[in-house]
């Protein structure tokens, strides 16, 4: 038979307390590196956002600019890009506003997202 001393039971006390004060620790100390990490990501897919619908715009007023302005009424027009990064995107509509020899290309995302709207504008001869 085995018998365990006041001082045994003592100290293996202390020792899951010693436990769970530390892990207590740990806990605080990473929960907010986690939130520091998720608001991290969040920017990161915002700023891929913007560059992909940056680069649909330059590239769809390249091609507008180029001679494709002709196929659009005066007026708001919708337009659809040509490219794969577009499904990227959220949700947002494509708008070429003409007025004239002006031309603004406009994306705008539907609902609320980290990135506002990004235009264009060229004058074509």
């Amino acid at each position: 038979m085995v018998i365990y001393s006041h001082k045994a039971r003592r100290g293996r006390g202390f020792v899951l307390i010693e436990a769970a004060v530390a892990i207590a620790i740990l806990l605080l100390a990473t929960i907010p590196l986690a939130s520091w990490m998720m608001s991290d990501a969040r920017s990161l897919h915002d700023a891929y956002s913007r560059a992909i619908a940056v680069e649909l715009v330059d590239g769809e007023m390249e091609t507008l600019v180029a001679g494709a302005w002709r196929n659009y009424s005066e007026g708001t027009n919708v337009c659809h890009p040509a490219g794969n990064a577009a499904r990227n995107l959220p949700p947002g509509q494509f708008l070429i506003i003409r007025h004239g020899d002006q031309l603004q290309l406009r994306w705008t995302p539907s609902g609320k997202c980290g990135i506002g709207a990004v235009t264009r504008e060229a004058t074509v001869k």
